[in-house]
């Protein structure tokens, strides 16, 4: 199936968005509560699926949209056409201090599996699925659970992760030992299991919990310095306590609204 082809530009650098030009009949397609702002002439829609839309069939739609249930996502997503004679942009911005990653799945091979909420939007034609995973030790301790983000195609599609990011091409029987939440993502060829720590005291005190994340190459991997899950957590640590034990949440909550995407 052909996939849109799409301009773009990262704007920022520590709060960015993307920026995707379109086309006449051009679309791209986002996830929920991402979009930054779209010029007139660009219509929103919401499909059933997976992100292919019309270009599939029933059943495919059926499927990809039982995939994103899976995953706690909606049944649907939103679709950005350009109906104009001219050219249009459309913008997405990420959920928190990060970057946003240009990902041209027709050079990973036409696929990358990422973890959950990485998605940000993606030419159409992208299909977002679940990539489930099969070992149960990564399953309960990989940091992600037993089902993590898959994106299949061969147009480009962005993702988002925190702090800063790094990119490893790793050889075959190469291993890299990382951070179960660090992980952004990796291309089919890696061979993702979790790995104890090593030392009884190590685990219990050392503060980086009792497992690691163990890659292996051949493919690519992305690590990011700043899970969402540690950032969270730290802002949770350093609220003020009460007389009775219990943390003041007026500022917390409100802090951790914003950087949650909370749009109450």
């Amino acid at each position: 199936m052909a996939m849109d082809v799409v301009d773009y530009r990262i704007h920022g650098e520590d709060m960015q968005f993307v920026e995707v030009e379109l086309d006449p009949g051009e679309a791209t397609v986002g996830e929920a509560g991402c979009l930054f702002y779209m010029e007139d002439g660009v219509d929103m829609d919401t499909v059933f699926g997976d992100g292919r839309g019309a270009r599939a069939g029933l059943l495919d739609r059926l499927l990809g949209a039982g995939r994103r249930l899976i995953t706690g996502e909606s049944l649907f997503i939103t679709v950005y056409t350009n109906t104009a004679a001219a050219r249009r942009r459309v913008a997405f911005a990420a959920p928190y201090p990060g970057k946003i990653l240009a990902m041209d799945l027709s050079r990973l091979g036409g696929q990358l599996i990422c973890q959950r909420d990485a998605f940000l939007c993606a030419a159409r034609g992208v299909a977002i699925g679940v990539a489930f995973q099969r070992r149960l030790g990564v399953g309960f301790f990989g940091g992600e659970g037993f089902i993590m983000q898959k994106l299949e195609g061969d147009g480009l599609a962005f993702v988002h992760a925190g702090g800063t990011v790094q990119q490893r091409e790793l050889a075959a029987g190469q291993t890299l030992l990382v951070d179960t939440g660090c992980v952004v993502g990796y291309t089919a060829g890696v061979d993702f299991d979790i790995q104890f720590v090593g030392k009884v005291r190590t685990a219990l005190f050392g503060g980086e919990g009792l497992f690691l994340a163990r890659l292996s190459g051949p493919g690519t991997v992305w690590l990011q310095s700043l899970p969402f899950s540690r950032l969270a957590s730290r802002v949770f640590a350093a609220a003020p306590q009460t007389p009775g034990g219990q943390r003041e949440e007026h500022g917390l909550g409100t802090l951790v609204g914003l950087l949650g995407g909370d749009r109450r």
